[in-house]
């Protein structure tokens, strides 16, 4: 019975970070000044703290659902977002969990939120040189040239500033989170 009751309050705590990520993609939409089309949210940072909390599995779950509640719930362009949404964030989520999971100290902290940062970043600007001539109808050459000027800078400012919350709020967090 205990085990369950642990399960169900893990369950409850996972919603709560969906329903929270969910909460801020709603209301934190600030446009990114070389491109206004897109928009810095902190929707990440509860599914970072997630995963620093549960681990990458209970990470990826968390991204999964968010991102599908905001593409196709909140309007968060569709399938295209759903996928964009779930490569980016699953990619950070995948290698700072595994990192972090190793040893849980500040230095892993650091270490494991810049390697996820940089994944995202590396797996955005690939994402963007496939799906994004389809979605915008454009070739891939006119996304090529948006990316040192554009998509790079943005992926490592929306992943970084995202990072950089998370490891100052995760600790003050995390026991109320690891409470039972």
């Amino acid at each position: 019975m205990s085990n369950r009751k642990i399960s169900t309050a893990r369950m409850a705590k996972l919603a709560m970070m969906i329903a929270l990520s969910c909460a801020l993609v709603l209301l934190i939409r600030i446009p990114f000044p070389l491109q206004p089309s897109y928009k810095y949210d902190p929707a990440d940072i509860p599914i970072f703290i997630t995963t620093f909390a549960f681990g990458p599995m209970a990470g990826l779950i968390v991204t999964a659902i968010a991102s599908f509640l905001q593409a196709f719930i909140l309007g968060e362009d569709g399938i295209i977002g759903f996928i964009m949404h779930f490569l980016a964030t699953g990619a950070f989520v995948i290698v700072a969990g595994l990192l972090y999971g190793h040893k849980k100290t500040k230095k892993e902290a650091i270490i494991a939120l810049v390697a996820g940062v940089i994944t995202m970043t590396v797996v955005m600007c690939v994402a963007n040189l496939i799906i994004s001539p389809i979605y915008w109808g454009v070739p891939r050459d006119a996304v090529l040239a948006m990316m040192i000027p554009v998509i790079i800078p943005f992926n490592l400012m929306k992943s970084g500033i995202n990072a950089l919350i998370t490891f100052f709020i995760y600790k003050r967090i995390s026991g109320f989170l690891h409470k039972e």
